[in-house]
């Protein structure tokens, strides 16, 4: 675990991390500002301030120990659709052989850990939506209409996935997120400027790709080298291998191909080169979603310490 959580400049610095404590049941896990570091041999980002990790779900008593008390985590950041929360409740509460090894706190959350402070933003939201569903015929339109309308919500998104995501592929999907959730990225950053919400952890479900993109921006406007970033990234492959069947046995079924549970090896210097050729940088296009100048260097002050 942790050897003790300083304070500098009124944000929670952890000070030692033992590298033997590891989590139960919580995988991909890793304190951003550390990998790239070593990655880089350079203290570039604060350590202890921002990590990442799959969903948190199955946490078990040691675990959430491990993130309050080990690394004093105050906020989450959850990327995902209401339908995965829906799928995690049933997946970890509703179904007890498979529920997590404490009895919830909070009936309306069970799966929160007390203690944290959860902020949920649906980062492939509406805008994100809509600009799929336009890509689809008029007739698989009504197909995922009808099929969303009677409940049916991993049989709709099997529509998009068959017929719009598989082709777009996760470079191609990661493009259209930053196009289209612009407002979504504005909120992340809203928090990410706040030094009270620090340490701060991000997840999607699997914690690589809406995950990676809200990382690949923020060590992307602190300078990061992208050789260090592209690191970070393909990490995840192996880290996710644990669950990997589970994970196919999911993508399969909302007609995704299996390339979507891997890291591309070339995700980050083209979704970065997109960032790059249609706004100028990264700066640019954080602008473009309303993030100001102040923002971004608060941003950057946090964590990089300056």
């Amino acid at each position: 675990m942790t050897s003790h959580i300083e304070a500098k400049d009124g944000v929670a610095v952890t000070a030692q991390q033992d590298n033997h404590a590891s989590f139960d049941r919580i995988i991909n896990f890793r304190d951003v500002g550390s990998f790239i570091n070593n990655a880089t041999g350079r203290q570039i980002v604060q350590p202890g301030l921002l990590f990442r990790s799959a969903r948190p779900d199955g946490a078990t008593q040691h675990d959430r120990e491990l993130l309050t008390s080990g690394y004093g985590m105050k906020t989450i950041i959850d990327l995902r659709t209401p339908t995965e929360h829906v799928d995690a409740r049933r997946k970890y509460v509703d179904n007890v052989p498979t529920a997590p090894a404490v009895a919830p706190s909070d009936p309306k959350h069970p799966l929160r850990i007390p203690g944290i402070n959860y902020k949920e933003i649906n980062f492939n939201g509406s805008s994100y939506s809509k600009a799929l569903i336009q890509k689809l015929t008029w007739r698989q339109t009504a197909k995922l209409a009808s099929l969303y309308c009677v409940g049916y919500r991993k049989e709709a998104i099997s529509v998009l996935g068959t017929n719009v995501m598989a082709e777009r592929g996760l470079v191609g999907l990661a493009e259209d997120s930053l196009q289209h959730c612009t407002a979504e990225v504005k909120a992340e950053f809203d928090i990410l400027a706040d030094k009270q919400a620090y340490p701060l952890l991000v997840h999607c479900t699997q914690g690589k790709d809406r995950t990676g993109i809200t990382v690949l921006l923020v060590l992307m406007l602190l300078g990061v080298p992208l050789d260090a970033v592209e690191k970070d990234y393909r990490l995840s492959e192996s880290k996710l291998e644990p669950e990997r069947e589970d994970k196919l046995e999911e993508i399969r079924s909302i007609g995704l191909p299996d390339s979507f549970a891997d890291c591309p090896a070339d995700w980050v210097t083209r979704v970065s080169g997109w960032i790059n050729e249609k706004h100028g940088g990264v700066e640019k296009y954080l602008a473009s979603c309303d993030i100001d100048e102040k923002q971004q260097a608060k941003v950057r002050e946090i964590l990089q310490g300056s």
